[in-house]
């Protein structure tokens, strides 16, 4: 649970994210004006968190690399958003299940998503 919350904590200054992007800061604004990323705020600093860093990695790979739109990639987004929490509520409840079960339960969704 450290490893995650040291990932969200803002580090990172506009001019050091572009660099590290390759990109130009105006471009860092807009994704945050179209709700693509949302650095912390001090007053007027943007502070970027290394989890911020990993989304926009993924946005320019989804734009330069494959050719998404900016629609294209929030829906990308809010999908990936979506079954990231869908995946911590199955862990969840997965731990309420006895062993016994669990092995019945795992069995059962592997055939049902992975066989044919």
């Amino acid at each position: 649970m450290k490893a995650r919350e040291d990932r969200k904590q803002p580090l990172f200054m506009i001019s050091v994210v572009s660099r590290m992007l390759s990109v130009h800061p105006q471009t860092l604004r807009l994704y945050e004006r179209e709700g693509l990323v949302t650095p912390h705020r001090t007053k007027r600093t943007r502070l970027y968190s290394q989890e911020d860093i990993e989304r926009l990695s993924m946005i320019l790979r989804l734009t330069r690399e494959l050719g998404v739109n900016r629609a294209g990639v929030e829906i990308i987004l809010r999908m990936r958003n979506r079954l990231e929490t869908l995946q911590h509520e199955m862990d969840e409840m997965m731990k309420f299940l006895e062993k016994d079960l669990r092995d019945d339960f795992e069995n059962r969704l592997r055939k049902l998503f992975f066989e044919d």
